[in-house]
């Protein structure tokens, strides 16, 4: 097939480089110049294991195309995607402005027959068929259409093995033939078809990404009850998991979810809800709580460096990106931690395997970056960690503790066993567990 993707973000181009990968002829379609750019050249801009290879690979058989021409793309195409972004509006309502724009662009340029448009981005209920009503104002009068929900589930950081060996493919339609069609191409994708009506495939993104953000809120919750009655949240947790009912996937505690997608979807779907009139006090319950978990974490830092007055006020953070295996740091935790201490007059240490050029783009000079861990938390009196790598699970605690000024770890992700952290004499503060002293 040859099929257009409006949009070159996670799911855009993962997406993308997967389907010509199969064979496709795939067009991606982005409005900024220098981007275009540097895809052609193979550079993916954003940062994802096995990206780069698979984008170079499908460059390079001439399968996978880039440009800023919506002409040229969707005139030849069968199917056309939109994955452009829903940024969150500050009532927390979904930015459709992005959406509805690019569907007026798609409709200019739909060729004489059929060409089906499936809306790849996360939207609230009613936004396809929205779509449906520009492009029919905007289209040629032979030229063919059928809008679909073809919602994406990737992860970020194993985003070409969610899209290969995902769990469902779920295409929602009012045209059997656009339906037809997206089956044939999904055809080497694994997992199980949901084949449904548009309004149910819409908010089947919506309730999975806030059933998951639920998990881990309730995880959160359990972990402040364990630090007030002396439990520890990991044995907890780990008890409730072995209910198969329940199982012990997302519900580990930490200091919250972040990224681009659970956050703003949990708030859209609060939004959604009181839009028609139905009690959201859970999902509510859910946006508070992670907010609650960012706030207790930087009261452990500060309750430290009140009690331990010779300690100063200079720290160095682990980890800025959002989960391991990105560089995304949009609702990362690390932006409220960093934000709280400068407010504090805090000096701030920072190290990610891949995240700094992001951070330094909004905090410039206002924080010391630093090429390896060690580095930075040479003379700190306090090391946090927000980010579960894999480099700061394996790192050497022994030279760790030498470089510091006092051995203290907080611990936002729980990554590091009390009984080792004992035995080589940190203070080791963490989550929903007894501290370490």
């Amino acid at each position: 097939m040859v099929i257009s993707f409006i949009g070159h973000g996670y799911v855009g181009l993962v997406t993308a480089c997967i389907f010509a990968d199969f064979g496709n002829k795939v067009w991606v379609i982005g409005h900024t110049p220098e981007k275009i750019e540097r895809l052609k050249k193979g550079d993916p801009i954003i940062y994802e294991p096995g990206l780069q290879e698979l984008l170079k690979k499908n460059i390079a058989a001439k399968r996978l195309l880039f440009t800023t021409s919506y002409e040229s793309a969707i005139k030849e195409s069968e199917i056309v995607f939109i994955t452009v972004g829903t940024p969150p509006k500050e009532n927390g309502e979904a930015d459709l402005s992005a959406v509805l724009n690019v569907s007026k662009l798609i409709a200019k340029h739909l060729k004489k027959g059929f060409t089906v448009v499936s809306c790849k981005s996360t939207v609230p209920v009613g936004t396809n068929k929205k779509v449906e009503k520009i492009l029919a104002e905007h289209k040629a009068k032979d030229a063919e259409f059928a809008v679909a929900s073809c919602p994406e589930f990737l992860r970020e950081g194993t985003a070409i093995n969610d899209t290969l060996y995902t769990d469902r493919v779920v295409i929602g339609s009012e045209s059997k033939k656009a339906s037809d069609l997206l089956v044939v191409l999904h055809e080497p994708l694994t997992g199980k078809r949901v084949l449904t009506d548009l309004p149910s495939a819409e908010l089947i993104k919506y309730t999975s990404n806030a059933m998951l953000a639920t998990k881990i809120s309730f995880a959160n919750l359990i972990s402040f009850y364990c630090e007030k009655v002396g439990a520890d949240v990991e044995t907890v947790l780990d008890g409730v998991g072995l209910d198969k009912r329940i199982g012990n996937v997302f519900i580990d505690p930490g200091i919250g979810y972040g990224g681009s997608c659970f956050p703003k979807d949990v708030k859209a779907l609060i939004q959604i809800g009181m839009a028609n009139g139905v009690d959201t006090t859970l999902l509510q319950s859910v946006d508070s709580i992670n907010d609650e978990t960012r706030a207790n974490f930087i009261k452990k830092v500060k309750s430290h460096f009140a009690t331990n007055k010779s300690a100063g006020k200079k720290v160095a953070i682990w980890g800025l990106s959002f989960k391991p295996n990105t560089d995304d740091i949009r609702m990362a935790p690390s932006l409220s931690v960093i934000e709280k201490l400068l407010e504090e007059d805090y000096t701030i240490n920072v190290y990610d395997p891949v995240a700094m050029d992001n951070i330094k783009n909004i905090f410039k000079n206002k924080i010391q970056f630093h090429d390896n861990p060690y580095d930075a938390v040479k003379n700190t009196s306090a090391l946090c960690i927000l980010t579960e790598w894999n480099e700061f699970k394996q790192a050497d605690l022994e030279r760790v503790k030498s470089l510091m000024k006092h051995a203290v770890i907080l611990d936002g992700r729980n990554i590091y066993d009390k009984e080792t952290l004992k035995k080589i004499g940190f203070t080791y503060i963490s989550t929903g567990r007894q501290p370490v002293v």
